[in-house]
């Protein structure tokens, strides 16, 4: 679930006049709002006689919400990246999920649960390299990305954002840097810093810049490439041969939560292989239900066998614990 920085808004299902539940579920907005929308809320409230209200949040925005009203959270749901996850947990702002009450536990492999029970992983991701196959050739390197000849042709992920995050580590790493050490990341970030057309903090805020060709080339998610291309973007997907980075999008129920029951039910039905399917064949994101059988168009986009292999999941408790550091850092030297 990679982070969008969005202003509130929402979209709500009505399933069926004065229903006395609702369900408010927080998400990531764009194109991934709209197929939780299509594949999850909907369906959801129409089988469950439910209204599911569906607020555009960041989860960096729903982290900041989830702080200032702790105990008494106004989302039931919340759907963050593993990285946002990870410390809200260990503040005590996310209920504890009993694992005995899903349905659909024994078709989902062990690693996507938190081991104390926090949160569920309902979707693999990644941050990889998207790219304009009408205008440059295909990328095989995060080094490609660095290349000066896409100077003015180029946007970045700020790194409020979690491909902003990916980005400079990937970066750093290839440039021989560690977890403890990342000033050949940002080092490598300076020297295009002038040649960025966009640091975006929305993701898909790169779909316009994609489709003017504004840009050729940006450090993206899969799944948001996907969606472009269907509407009609010259845009596609290459996963560099050191590895994309892991993204591992959650799904969880705030502490405080008025609606477990229901919450506890709606998370059962994410994890079906009705709603996994639709969101992996209509979303483009990897599902975690083992029973789903992909199109042949989303195989096409999600990383091959090999390319998962790759993937490099970065250690969630370094970043929880750099990422205020590395945050200050980049705006006194990137964004300034």
């Amino acid at each position: 679930m990679r982070s969008l920085l969005i202003g509130a808004m929402a979209l709500v299902t009505v399933t069926a006049p004065c229903l006395a539940e609702e369900l408010v579920i927080a998400s990531p907005g764009g194109s991934f709002l709209d197929q939780i929308v299509a594949c999850k809320a909907a369906p959801f409230g129409k089988a469950n006689g439910v209204a599911t209200n569906v607020v555009a949040s960041s989860s960096v925005q729903t982290a900041a919400k989830l702080r200032a009203t702790k105990g008494s959270p106004e989302f039931d749901i919340v759907y963050v990246d593993s990285e946002i996850a990870v410390p809200l947990a260990k503040e005590g702002l996310l209920e504890t999920i009993d694992y005995t009450k899903l349905a659909n536990r024994a078709s989902v492999g062990n690693q996507f649960f938190d081991k104390d029970g926090k949160f569920v992983t309902m979707m693999t991701a990644a941050t990889t390299i998207a790219y304009n196959p009408k205008l440059t050739e295909k990328p095989t390197s995060w080094a490609d990305v660095l290349d000066p000849k896409y100077k003015g042709k180029i946007a970045l992920p700020d790194i409020t954002g979690t491909a902003g995050v990916h980005f400079l580590l990937a970066i750093n790493k290839l440039r021989g840097g560690t977890l403890d050490n990342v000033d050949p990341g940002f080092a490598a970030i300076k020297e295009i810093k002038d040649g960025v057309k966009m640091f975006y903090t929305q993701a898909d805020q790169l779909v316009p810049l994609f489709e003017r060709g504004d840009i050729v080339i940006a450090p993206w998610y899969p799944d948001r490439i996907g969606s472009a291309a269907d509407s009609g973007v010259s845009v596609a997907v290459a996963y560099p041969k050191e590895g994309a980075v892991g993204i591992r999008p959650t799904i969880a129920i705030p502490a405080g939560s008025k609606n477990m029951a229901l919450a506890l039910k709606y998370i059962d039905a994410d994890l079906g292989e009705a709603s996994q399917k639709c969101f992996a064949d209509q979303k483009y994101a990897g599902p975690v239900n083992r029973n789903v059988v992909l199109s042949a168009k989303a195989a096409s986009i999600l990383p091959s066998a090999e390319d998962v292999e790759k993937l490099w999941y970065i250690d969630l408790d370094v970043v929880a614990a750099k990422r205020a550091e590395w945050t200050a850092r980049w705006q006194r030297e990137i964004t300034r």
